[in-house]
C-alpha cells in the first residue's frame, strides 16, 4: 500500500462503472500504475491503456464519482511493505491494517483513508549477524529482529544490491530508518532498513527451484496417510456449500507443519470471517504453547468489500508468504476461495468490455490462475548461505452447486496437484473431513512414500495402499450389496465391508472440535490403521479356520478399535499394544471354541 507524495501524470475521469474508472490524459502512466482518484484520494491500479485512455480498477467505494474528477498517477505498481510488524497483523485485500483503519475511520471503512501498512513509529531491536567490510550480495541476511517470541524477522539485503557493508549499526530503530549501509560495485552508498517493498504482481526471485519431496504434516488423518501434501506443493479443496471447506482451511492453518500461516479470507462471508479472527488469536499453538497468532499474518476481504480489492488480496497475500519463504522458513498458504476472487476477474472483465470465455470467466483465467500457484514451491533462496524455504499454497474452490465441471475447478485441477474432493452426500452423512476418498488424489503420493517410510515407518505405504484396496474393494462390494442383499457375499467379503467400516468411521472420520481427536500425528496414524488392518487378517485367518464372520464382527474388542482415536498421544504405543493383544486373544479364543465345538 503506497502513501506519501505523488506528483506523477495527472488525468481525468469521463467514465465511471462501478470498481471500473476511465481517464483521459494519461499518455505518461504505465499498466499497473498505482493512482488517486478525486480528491477523496480514491486508491486504484492501472489495468488497461487505449492511446491517453487508462482503465483503472479502484479498490474503494466509488459511489458519487463522476466525470471531471482529477486521476494522479504515483509511477509506481502496486506494492506491500515487507518487514518487521506484519506477523499477528490482520489486513484487508490491498495490505491496509484493519485496527488502523478501525482507529482512525471507526466501524465503517471511510473512503481513501490513507495509513502505512508498517507501524512507522514503533522501535524494533536490531542485531547485527555481519560485520563492516564484509561483502554481501541480494538476499543475504545482514542482521534479526525478534518479531514475536516465536518468528525471527531475518533482514535481507534487497534484490539488486550487492558490495560491501561501509557501516552497520546495532540498537532500536523503526521501520524506515537506516541499519545497514552498503557500498555497491559502482561505489554509491545504498541505505538499507528493516522495510522493503515489492511489486504484489511480480514473483520474488530465488536461485533455484528444488522438487517438493517432505511431508507437509496436517495432523489430518485423511490427508496425512491417503492424500499427503508436501512442503511447497499445491492442493485445491473444491466443494459445495456446507461441505467443510472453511473448517477443512481452519484445521490446515491450524495444525499444519509451518513455521508462518498466511491465511486470505478473499471474498469470504463476514460472519466465517469474524470467527477467524475472534478464533485465532485465543488457538494455543501446540508446536510452541503460545498464540497461533504468533506466526500468522490475516487477510480479511469479505464478500461486502469492493470487488477490485477482492482481485489483490490473493497477490497481497502470496508476496508477504514469498518474503517468510525467503528467509528460509516452510510457509502455509491458505486461499479462501478462490472461486470469489475469479468471480471478482469476471466482473472487472466484464465492465472493460472483453470477449467472455466459457461461463463469462475472461479468456485468461487459467493463465492467471496458474501465475498464482506457480509462486508456491520449495527454493533454494538468494543469498550465501544456502537456505531453503517452502511456500504451500492450498486454495478452496467454491463450485455453484458443487459442479466440478465449472471453469474455475477445471482450470485449478489442471495446475494443482493434490485434490480433495469434498463430498455433499459425506457431509450430510456428518462425516468429516467430507473428503471423497475415491475421487481424490495425490500426484506427490510416491515421494511422500518414500519420505514417510524413511521417518514414520517402513511399513506405511505398504499400510496405506492396502487401506485404499479395501476402500475400493468395498465400494465393488456395494453394488452387489444392493443389488443381490449382503447374506450374497462370503465370509470373507463380509469382513473386507466391516474392515472398509471400520477404516471409514474409525480412521478418516475425524472431530476438529475434540481436544485429542482434532490433531493425530503420524505415528499414531500408523498404529491407528494398523490396529483395523491387524483385526482384518487375523480375521481371515478365523474364517479359514471355520468361524463365522457374525461372530468375528460381535467381538467386544471392535468397540476399542473404533475409541482408539481418542486415545493421548502420550499413551498410544502402551495402549495400542494392549488392543493388538486383546485382538490377538479374542480371535485365539474364537478359533479354540470353534475348534472345540467340532
Amino acid at each position: 500500500m503506497i502513501v506519501g507524495d505523488y506528483s506523477m501524470s495527472k488525468g481525468t475521469v469521463v467514465k465511471v462503472s462501478g470498481p471500473l474508472v476511465i481517464a483521459e490524459g494519461m499518455r505518461d502512466a504505465n499498466m499497473f500504475d498505482v493512482v488517486k482518484v478525486s480528491d477523496k484520494h480514491l486508491i486504484g491500479e492501472i489495468i488497461e491503456m487505449h492511446g491517453d485512455k487508462a482503465s483503472i480498477q479502484v479498490y474503494e467505494e466509488t459511489s458519487g464519482l463522476g466525470p471531471g474528477e482529477e486521476v494522479v498517477s504515483t509511477g509506481m505498481p502496486m506494492s506491500v511493505e515487507l518487514g518487521p510488524g506484519l506477523i499477528s497483523t490482520i489486513y484487508d485485500g490491498i495490505q491496509r491494517p484493519l485496527e488502523k483503519l478501525y482507529e482512525v475511520s471507526g466501524t465503517n471503512i471511510q473512503k481513501g483513508v490513507e495509513v502505512y501498512s508498517l507501524d512507522r513509529e514503533k522501535k524494533w531491536k536490531f542485531e547485527p549477524l555481519k560485520q563492516n567490510g564484509d561483502k554481501v550480495s541480494s538476499g543475504d541476511i545482514i542482521g534479526k529482529v525478534q518479531e514475536t517470541d516465536v518468528v525471527e524477522c531475518r533482514i535481507m539485503v534487497p534484490y539488486g544490491v550487492s558490495g560491501t557493508i561501509k557501516e552497520i549499526f546495532i540498537g532500536d530503530f523503526t521501520v524506515d530508518e537506516t541499519v545497514a549501509v552498503i557500498t555497491n560495485e559502482k561505489g554509491e552508498d545504498v541505505n538499507v532498513t528493516l522495510m522493503q517493498k515489492w511489486p504484489v504482481r511480480k514473483e520474488r526471485p530465488y536461485k533455484e527451484k528444488k522438487t517438493p519431496d517432505s511431508l507437509l504434516v496436517t495432523g489430518q488423518r485423511v490427508i496425512d496417510t491417503f492424500f499427503p501434501i508436501t512442503k511447497g506443493g499445491v492442493a485445491a479443496i473444491p466443494g459445495p456449500f456446507g461441505s467443510g471447506k472453511t473448517v477443512t482451511q481452519h484445521q490446515l492453518a491450524k495444525w499444519a507443519d509451518a513455521d508462518i500461516v498466511v491465511y486470505i479470507g478473499c471474498g469470504e462471508r463476514g460472519n466465517e470471517m469474524t470467527d477467524v479472527l475472534n478464533e485465532f488469536p485465543e488457538l494455543i499453538d501446540p508446536r510452541t504453547g503460545k498464540s497461533l497468532m504468533e506466526r500468522t499474518v490475516l487477510i480479511a476481504n469479505t464478500s461486502d468489500m469492493p470487488v477490485a480489492a477482492r482481485e489483490a488480496s490473493i497477490y497481497t497475500g502470496i508476496t508477504i508468504a514469498e518474503f517468510f519463504r525467503d528467509m528460509g522458513y516452510s510457509v502455509a498458504l491458505m486461499a479462501d476461495s478462490t472461486s470469489r476472487w475469479a468471480e471478482a476477474l469476471r466482473e472487472m472483465s466484464g465492465r472493460l468490455e472483453e470477449m467472455p470465455g466459457e461461463e463469462g470467466y475472461p479468456a485468461y483465467l487459467g493463465s492467471r490462475l496458474a501465475q498464482f500457484y506457480e509462486r508456491a514451491g520449495r527454493v533454494t533462496c538468494l543469498g550465501e548461505d544456502e537456505r531453503q524455504g517452502s511456500l504451500t499454497a492450498i486454495g478452496a474452490v467454491s463450485p455453484p452447486g458443487g459442479d466440478t465441471s465449472e471453469p474455475v475447478s477445471q482450470a485449478t485441477l489442471r495446475i494443482v496437484k493434490v485434490f480433495w474432493g469434498l463430498d455433499a452426500s459425506l457431509a450430510y452423512k456428518r462425516h468429516f473431513p467430507a473428503i471423497n476418498w475415491l475421487t481424490s488424489y495425490s500426484l506427490y503420493q510416491d515421494k511422500v512414500d518414500v519420505w514417510a517410510d524413511k521417518n514414520v515407518d517402513e511399513n506405511f505405504s505398504e499400510q496405506r495402499t492396502e487401506a485404499m484396496r479395501l476402500l475400493q474393494v468395498e465400494a465393488e462390494l456395494q453394488e452387489i450389496v444392493q443389488l443381490v442383499g449382503v447374506d450374497s457375499l462370503s465370509d470373507s467379503d463380509r469382513l473386507i465391508l466391516e474392515t472398509a467400516r471400520s477404516i471409514r468411521e474409525d480412521f478418516l472420520h475425524q472431530n476438529s472440535f475434540h481436544e485429542v481427536d482434532t490433531y493425530t500425528s503420524l505415528h499414531k496414524q500408523y498404529r491407528m490403521l494398523g490396529l483395523i488392518l491387524k483385526f482384518k487378517e487375523l480375521g481371515d485367518k478365523a474364517i479359514k479356520e471355520g468361524i463365522s464372520v457374525l461372530k468375528i464382527i460381535k467381538l467386544p474388542v471392535i468397540e476399542k478399535i473404533g475409541r482408539a482415536k481418542y486415545i493421548e498421544e502420550a499413551n498410544v504405543d502402551a495402549s495400542y499394544d494392549n488392543i493388538e493383544q486383546e485382538i490377538a486373544k479374542e480371535i485365539t479364543e474364537l478359533i479354540n471354541k470353534g475348534a472345540d465345538e467340532l
